[in-house]
C-alpha cells in the first residue's frame, strides 16, 4: 500500500488550488461538498469559478500564484494543466508547508484525491494508486447503487444520538443497538420524517437498555486452505461479529485482516513435534472469553470437523453452559484435489477414499496399511511431512506397488502453492529434496493432470 487512505478534517481548514480550467474545475466540484474555505488562484478563471466565487462558494484571486499564497493552508492542488506551472506552484506550496497534488501527477503529489461515494456523513473513498481509474469509477457507480440515499440523513441523526447512546455498555451491547437501528427500526422508521425516527431510537434504546446481558456465543469456524475467496460468506459474517478470534497457525494474515479492527486476536497455533499451546489452554481461553459475554470465533485451518480437536473444544463449550455453532469450511483435501484437476472418487477406480492422519497423539499414525495398498485405493493424508519414510515403508511393506502415484501440494490454494508429483517408491528421497517449508497435504494413489489442462481451466475461473 503506497497511499494510506485517511480524511482529513476540513471545518474551518483553508485549501488553496492553483489554476482555472477544467481540472481545476472537477476538483473544486468536489471540495466544495467539503467545509474548508477554498482559495483559488487564476489569471484567466472560467465562467463556472467565477459563478462560484460570486455566490460566495470560494475566493478567487485573478493572478497567479505567488510565494506567502499557500501560507496556513492544510492542502494545495495544482490544476494549471501546464507542467512548468504546476511544478512551480507545487514548490512554493511544499515549501510553505501544505500538503500537495499535482493533478494527474501522481509521482509528483504528496496524496491522491480517490474516486468518492457521497452519503454525507457516510463517505466511501475508492483508490487504486492511479493503476485503474476505470475500475475505481465502476467501483464507484456500483457502490452508488446500492446504498440508498436515505443513508446519510440515517447516520447524521444516529451521529447526534450518539451521547444518548452512551448509556450502554462498550462493546456488543452498543454494536447490537447500532446494528438493530440501521438495518432494521431506523430505515422502517425513516420517511423523510427526522422526528419519527428519532422516537424510534428513543424506543430501541429504552429496549436495549432493558435488556439483559446478552451470554457469550462461540462459533467454531474453519477458514478454508487459506485463500481468502474461499472462505464461506457465513464465515465473514462470523469474522465481522467476533469479539474474539482465537486462531491456529494455519489461518493466513489475508483471513485474519477480514475480523474486525477492535477484535482480539489470540494466535493458538500448534505444530506437530513443535512447540504449541497446550489444548487444555486453548480450552480455558475460549470458555473465559465468552463467559465474559464475548462473541467468540475459534478459527480452524481448512474445516473444524476434520483433524481440529473440535469435539474437545465444544465438550469444554458444553461444560460451560456456552451456546456454540459450527461454520464449516472448505477442507485441505478438496482444495489440493481442485489443485491438481482431480476428483476424490472415480468409477471404476475406487468407490471409497480415505482421510487420514500421518501422527496423532502417540507419535506415527497406524492404519489398514493392507488395505490401502490394494490397486485403486486413494486416501488424502492430512500432517504426513515428517511422517512420509514411515508410511512409504508400512505401505510398500504390505504389497503396494512402487509405481503408486503420489502428490503432495503445498501451502493449498495459496499464491505459492506447490504440487510434486512423485510415486510411492520415490516418495522417499522425493520428499526430502523438495524442501518443503509450508503446510502440505499428501494424495495417495493420484497423480496431477497435465499442466496445459490445469492452466486452461484456472483462466477460465479467473
Amino acid at each position: 500500500m503506497q497511499h494510506f487512505p485517511i480524511f482529513v478534517n476540513t471545518a474551518g481548514a483553508r485549501v488553496v488550488l492553483s489554476g482555472g480550467g477544467e481540472a481545476a474545475l472537477a476538483k473544486l466540484r468536489l471540495l466544495m461538498k467539503t467545509e474548508a474555505a477554498l482559495d483559488v488562484y487564476a489569471p484567466a478563471p472560467s465562467a463556472e469559478i467565477v459563478t462560484w466565487a460570486a455566490e460566495g462558494r470560494l475566493t478567487l484571486h485573478r493572478r497567479a500564484l505567488r510565494a506567502g499564497d499557500v501560507t496556513g493552508a492544510v492542502l494545495f492542488y495544482a490544476a494549471d494543466e501546464d507542467a512548468t506551472e504546476d511544478a512551480r506552484t507545487a514548490g512554493i506550496a511544499a515549501v510553505e508547508g501544505a500538503m500537495v497534488n499535482v493533478v494527474d501527477n501522481l509521482a509528483d503529489s504528496a496524496f491522491i484525491t480517490p474516486a468518492i461515494v457521497d452519503r454525507d456523513p457516510v463517505t466511501v473513498a475508492i483508490g487504486t494508486e492511479g493503476a485503474a481509474p476505470v475500475l475505481a469509477r465502476a467501483i464507484k457507480a456500483d457502490l452508488e447503487a446500492r446504498l440508498p440515499v436515505t443513508l446519510g440523513p440515517l447516520a447524521r441523526i444516529g451521529k447526534a444520538f450518539r451521547r444518548m447512546a452512551e448509556a450502554l455498555p462498550h462493546g456488543r451491547p452498543r454494536r447490537d443497538f447500532w446494528s438493530d437501528y440501521y438495518f432494521d427500526a431506523g430505515p422502517r422508521a425513516f420517511a423523510g420524517d427526522e422526528e419519527a425516527t428519532n422516537d424510534a431510537l428513543d424506543r430501541l434504546l429504552a429496549r436495549h437498555l432493558a435488556r439483559e446481558d446478552a451470554p457469550g456465543h462461540v462459533d467454531f469456524v474453519g477458514s478454508g486452505p487459506g485463500d481468502p475467496e474461499l472462505l464461506t460468506l457465513r464465515a465473514r459474517r462470523a469474522l465481522d461479529r467476533a469479539d474474539v478470534v482465537i486462531h491456529d497457525r494455519l489461518v493466513t494474515g489475508e483471513i485474519l485482516e477480514l475480523a474486525r479492527r477492535e477484535a482480539l486476536l489470540i494466535d493458538a497455533g500448534k505444530e506437530g513435534f513443535g512447540a504449541s499451546m497446550t489444548q487444555e489452554e486453548i480450552n480455558r481461553l475460549i470458555v473465559a472469553h465468552a463467559r465474559g459475554g464475548a462473541h467468540v470465533v475459534r478459527l480452524k485451518g481448512g474445516d473444524p470437523t476434520v483433524f481440529g480437536r473440535l469435539d474437545e473444544e465444544m465438550d469444554a463449550v458444553e461444560a460451560a453452559g456456552l451456546s456454540f455453532a459450527i461454520v464449516p469450511g472448505i477442507t485441505a483435501a478438496s482444495a489440493a484435489l481442485a489443485g491438481i484437476g482431480q476428483s476424490f472418487t472415480r468409477r471404476g477406480r475406487n468407490t471409497a477414499a480415505r482421510i487420514l492422519t500421518g501422527h496423532d497423539m502417540k507419535g506415527f499414525a497406524d492404519h489398514e496399511w493392507k488395505t490401502l495398498s490394494r490397486p485403486g485405493e486413494v486416501a488424502a493424508i492430512y500432517m504426513g511431512k515428517k511422517a512420509a519414510r514411515f508410511i512409504q515403508g508400512r505401505l510398500l511393506m504390505h504389497g503396494a506397488a512402487p509405481e503408486t502415484p503420489v502428490t503432495i501440494v503445498e501451502n493449498i490454494s495459496r499464491p505459492d502453492q506447490r504440487t510434486i508429483g512423485t510415486t510411492l517408491g520415490q516418495l522417499e528421497p522425493d520428499l526430502s529434496n523438495a524442501r518443503l517449508s509450508g503446510p502440505a497435504l499428501m494424495l495417495y494413489g493420484l497423480a496431477p493432470r497435465a499442466a496445459a489442462a490445469l492452466n486452461s481451466l484456472q483462466q477460465e475461473v479467473s
